[in-house]
């Protein structure tokens, strides 16, 4: 009777044993498909900060060279037409030279570098001025206003806002694959050169490159307004009194 007891005691050790070794298992699984999740989840949310990083350099080199083009276009007096292929020929230049310089300071040669970048930018910024240029003809007389003119920034600040959502999701999907500013994120954690030409490079943040394209835009928007109010405004001198 007592070996029973002691059998069936064992029987009891054994299973239970086995019971906490399964729930020990589980809890490891669970920790580890939490950790996963945690992984992939961080994983997701630099990708955002990358591509959203290289939609902004995108943008500030498109916004300085569209606005250049224009500002040119209508000193020298060319034709509406003209002026658009200048300031999308000068969006592409500027674009292209924001995503040089962090690659020129880190030591890349000057050819090697704009090899990467023209591989690395041009579906970006092309996606921008598709979009931009497509935005600012739906919105009436913002094609035909002037820089002094409260509809070209006010249309410029749309297009330029669309343009950027427009052409995050292009660069998030060339970072997944390996393409696009993938190329060039390599050369960006690299200690910068300070010999020669290069220690002069100067290196923008994110949030520097989004600061200039808002401050470059209300300036010109402030600009706009206040011509809109000056010449509103007649002076009481100049108002002739009716002839009698």
């Amino acid at each position: 009777m007592s070996s029973h007891d002691e059998h069936v005691h064992a029987g009891h050790d054994h299973a239970e044993h086995q019971h906490a070794m399964h729930e020990g298992h589980q809890g490891h699984g669970d920790h580890a498909e939490h950790a996963g999740h945690s992984e992939h989840a961080g994983h997701g949310g630099g990708m955002n900060a990358m591509a959203a990083s290289a939609t902004l350099h995108c943008l500030t080199g498109c916004a300085i060279g569209e606005i250049a083009g224009l500002m040119i276009g209508t000193a020298v007096g060319l034709s509406t037409g003209w002026t658009i292929v200048l300031a999308v020929a000068l969006a592409f230049v500027f674009g292209y030279t924001l995503s040089t310089l962090p690659l020129l300071k880190s030591g890349v040669a000057l050819g090697a570098a704009f090899s990467v970048v023209l591989a690395a930018d041009t579906l970006s910024i092309a996606t921008m001025e598709v979009v931009d240029n497509l935005v600012m003809a739906v919105i009436p007389g913002a094609m035909e206003a002037g820089l002094v003119n409260v509809v070209f920034w006010v249309g410029m600040m749309i297009s330029l806002a669309v343009a950027f959502v427009a052409a995050f999701p292009v660069n998030r999907y060339l970072l997944e694959r390996g393409k696009g500013h993938a190329l060039t994120h390599q050369y960006h954690g690299a200690e910068p050169v300070q010999e020669g030409v290069r220690r002069l490079i100067p290196a923008f943040s994110s949030g520097a490159l989004a600061a200039v394209i808002i401050a470059f835009v209300l300036g010109g928007l402030s600009v706009a307004i206040a011509d809109e109010m000056g010449g509103s405004s007649v002076p009481a001198e100049s108002i002739e009194s009716p002839q009698r």
